[in-house]
């Protein structure tokens, strides 16, 4: 349980004062103080912004995330920082501005469409298409218009799943996959196959990994880390040994399956230690503190864990 006791504790770890913190250590901290940032603590956001300094791409990404899933209007500035340095990395920027749609600041509007008119990058223009599309459904009448199936994830997604009416996996695949549809629409698709969580389901989601677009795949990837099915185990190895795939991707990859952490999954991940790209060599490290967990008897991933399989 997160207590505001604990703040300088877990400032000290998530900014690695000690500078031998080992990430996985870090990563946990940063989940306690999201349940406080999400409770209002605006001491546990400083903290997490204060993190920003770090060079890890990963752990900023994290901290993007997180800052997003509290709702905390506090972290919009931050937010806007991040998105705004042309320095940072990518995927860092990508988190900052899915972050700040999964907020739901309306104030932002002008500076994501700013981004989403102009940025060079597709990854950041996709993601600003998005949260601008996700803020604006926020604030009109659809959300007490549709019918939306009540979901068993609790995250914050970049878009609400489609409205639960009779739509077949086979008609969700098609917009999932089509080029000529919104963005938008085609991510509530994905997230409305992601509620149905049927074996079905799951094959109309693995040919999301076959789109053009890093970010769409990167996505996937993530929902399949949240659905923790089996049977998405070969298709994320895949993406996973692929070197010539998106390094966002793979990492997105790496921590689905230390969520889903079957058998199989350890000897995989240990592989990746030795990644030749940064981001995916500490996504194995998260990944396999998180296949722990989901081995273990611990109740929520917030608790510091005092020893783990692989420090880094």
């Amino acid at each position: 349980m997160a207590e505001p006791d604990n703040l300088a504790q877990l400032r000290t770890i998530l900014i690695d004062a000690s500078g031998d913190t080992p990430l996985a250590s870090r990563f946990r901290a940063l989940f306690t103080l999201k349940s406080l940032g999400k409770d209002g603590i605006n001491e546990a956001i400083d903290i997490i912004a204060e993190a920003f300094r770090d060079d890890s791409a990963l752990l900023k990404h994290e901290l993007a995330y997180v800052l997003g899933q509290t709702k905390n209007p506090y972290a919009v500035p931050t937010l806007h920082k991040v998105l705004e340095d042309e320095r940072e990395d990518p995927m860092v920027r990508h988190e900052a501005a899915e972050a700040l749609g999964a907020i739901g600041d309306k104030g932002s509007l002008v500076l994501l469409k700013q981004y989403y008119e102009k940025d060079p990058l597709e990854v950041i223009r996709q993601t600003c298409e998005l949260a601008i599309a996700r803020i604006e459904w926020e604030h009109s009448s659809l959300p007490q218009q549709e019918v939306l199936e009540k979901s068993q994830f609790s995250s914050i997604d970049p878009a609400p799943p489609l409205p639960y009416e009779n739509v077949s996996v086979d008609q969700l695949q098609k917009i999932l996959v089509d080029q000529s549809v919104p963005l938008f629409e085609r991510y509530r698709a994905m997230f409305r196959l992601r509620d149905l969580g049927t074996a079905e389901s799951v094959d109309a989601l693995i040919t999301g990994f076959n789109d053009p677009s890093a970010l769409f795949r990167h996505e996937v990837a993530y929902v399949f880390g949240q659905l923790c099915d089996p049977r998405s185990v070969d298709a994320l190895v895949k993406v996973l040994q692929n070197e010539g795939e998106e390094g966002m991707v793979r990492h997105e990859a790496a921590e689905a399956l230390g969520s889903i952490a079957t058998d199989d999954v350890m000897p995989v991940l240990q592989k990746f230690l030795q990644d030749k790209e940064r981001v995916v060599r500490e996504s194995a490290v998260v990944a396999l503190d998180m296949y722990e967990y989901e081995r273990s008897e611990e109740m929520e991933y917030v608790a510091i864990p005092t020893s783990s399989t692989v420090t880094v």
